[in-house]
């Protein structure tokens, strides 16, 4: 009896952070969908872009349906757990069962995918550059998206300065976007010695950091998920099999 309490506590405890890391999952999902400021906008601009480009804009989507599935199931496994329900139980061990497989599999695609991202975006440099002379300040879209990006990583083009100069909205003035001086410059008085004094990083360079600075507490947290699972599903069947005798 005494043993049946404590499985039942450590399994409304695993499923309790289960429960709490789906809603922590589902609210980033949330955010990254409904954030617009990012390079995808940006790259949606270039022509010639690689179709598996395109594939990160529903990382969105894939968060919200992990975060939801995750909620559910720690719900479930808790319920299951508290009434000492064998159905619920085996569906709960099932279901962590199926996403631990998808969340390795994930894993495999993603360590695949870095190396690729990185190669992918090196290779548009040119053409996205081109972009930036032809439509910046130009097409409104762009522009917006752009300042957006520009602003919230603190960067500066797609590599610095230099891929405004000579862009079609300079004219005689050579002005370059604020984002590209310090921030006590006013909007139009960065100029290229400004510009070139104060080196501000390009946005490609400053997307790549801002992943992998953020890689290790992604992949620490799915770890402890993991883990997490590992451990639910062990006790889930523990309970199971105890139940009714």
């Amino acid at each position: 009896m005494c043993c049946s309490g404590l499985l039942k506590t450590m399994m409304f405890i695993f499923n309790g952070v289960i429960f709490l890391a789906g809603a922590a999952i589902l609210g980033v999902g949330i955010w990254v969908t409904v954030d617009s400021s990012s390079m995808l906008g940006v790259l949606s601009y270039i022509k010639d872009a690689p179709p598996q480009l395109a594939q990160l804009a529903n990382v969105g989507y894939l968060l919200i349906a992990v975060g939801s599935i995750l909620g559910v199931m720690g719900f479930l496994g808790c319920c299951g757990a508290i009434t000492e329900n064998k159905c619920m139980l085996l569906t709960f061990f099932i279901i962590v069962l199926i996403i631990f497989i998808a969340e390795v599999a994930g894993a495999i695609v993603v360590l695949v995918f870095k190396p690729l991202a990185k190669d992918i975006l090196e290779k548009l440099n040119n053409e996205f550059v081109q972009n930036i002379k032809q439509n910046y300040e130009i097409n409104e879209d762009f522009t917006s998206v752009l300042n957006n990006t520009m602003e919230a990583l603190k960067c500066c083009g797609y590599n610095n300065y230099t891929d405004f100069t000579n862009a079609d909205f300079q004219g005689p003035t050579k002005y370059y976007p604020v984002f590209c001086c310090a921030d006590d410059i006013p909007v139009l008085e960065c100029t290229l010695g400004n510009a070139e004094k104060e080196e501000v990083t390009g946005c490609f360079n400053a997307l790549l950091k801002l992943i992998e600075d953020n890689a290790g507490v992604i992949g620490g947290v799915a770890l402890g998920i993991a883990a997490l699972e590992i451990a639910a599903m062990v006790v889930s069947m523990v309970l199971y099999n105890k139940i009714g005798k």
